[in-house]
């Protein structure tokens, strides 16, 4: 065998390889474009720890790639501020839930405190806007209520601001709307000042926590977030169940 032809057999059989390795990792099966990928953004109230987000994990199927993004004690501006948003981006979504307001509110500090009106709403946009800009679908929720009764037996809210800036955002920029805040009133407000407590952990005071959930109460809170969720994205509801499993 002289030069030129040992050559061309060596050459011949490196595309021989390439051709076949190509054509073996053409039809290997790739998990994260098998799934939808959800990541939930939020607050303590969102977290797996402390909210609603583990009875929720608990209603999404198999085939949907769940992500639990929310931090405790993040208003829209410190979790933007502190750099979790820039890590949600890079997780490439299909689906973006998003929910703040309880550490917004006054009293809370100025490196966690926006106003309604302003702030708080431009924060929102943004998250939807660059949310929109790398091909996700923001779906906004309204704060989850403090169950805070007054004597008329009924709970006054003292997010009802920052709901209706979401609500309004919502409307102006066309994004899904889960109002969390509605029916999360309605919700405890049937269950009354006493049953509510059965759903709350109890916090280092002896009292139940009137603004986290225990598994029972996340579970409770998550049902309600995928019954509207259902209704708000169609194309979700065949990956959410009715019940716990």
């Amino acid at each position: 065998m002289n030069g030129w032809t040992l050559v061309l057999t060596v050459l011949t059989a490196a595309a021989a390889s390439l051709c076949a390795f190509a054509e073996s990792s053409s039809t290997q099966p790739t998990t994260r474009e098998s799934k939808l990928r959800l990541v939930l953004v939020g607050d303590s109230t969102v977290t797996d720890k402390e909210g609603w987000g583990l009875g929720f994990k608990d209603l999404v199927s198999p085939d949907i790639d769940l992500i639990n993004m929310a931090k405790g004690g993040r208003s829209s501006k410190s979790y933007l501020n502190e750099g979790h948003w820039t890590e949600v981006l890079k997780l490439k979504p299909d689906y973006v839930i998003l929910q703040f307001g309880h550490n917004d509110c006054p009293g809370k500090g100025p490196e966690r405190e926006t106003d309604p009106d302003t702030t708080f709403y431009a924060n929102m946009a943004r998250y939807v806007d660059e949310a929109r800009a790398i091909g996700a679908k923001p779906i906004l929720v309204t704060s989850l209520t403090r169950r805070k009764f007054r004597d008329d037996g009924k709970i006054h809210s003292d997010l009802t601001a920052y709901a209706d800036a979401v609500k309004r955002l919502a409307t102006e920029k066309k994004v899904p709307l889960v109002d969390l805040h509605a029916r999360s009133i309605a919700y405890f407000d049937q269950l009354g000042p006493d049953g509510w407590q059965k759903l709350a952990p109890v916090g280092k005071d002896g009292k139940p926590d009137a603004t986290h959930l225990n598994p029972d109460g996340s579970r409770a809170v998550a049902k309600l977030v995928a019954e509207q969720l259902r209704k708000v994205v169609p194309e979700l509801a065949a990956h959410l169940r009715t019940e716990s499993r």
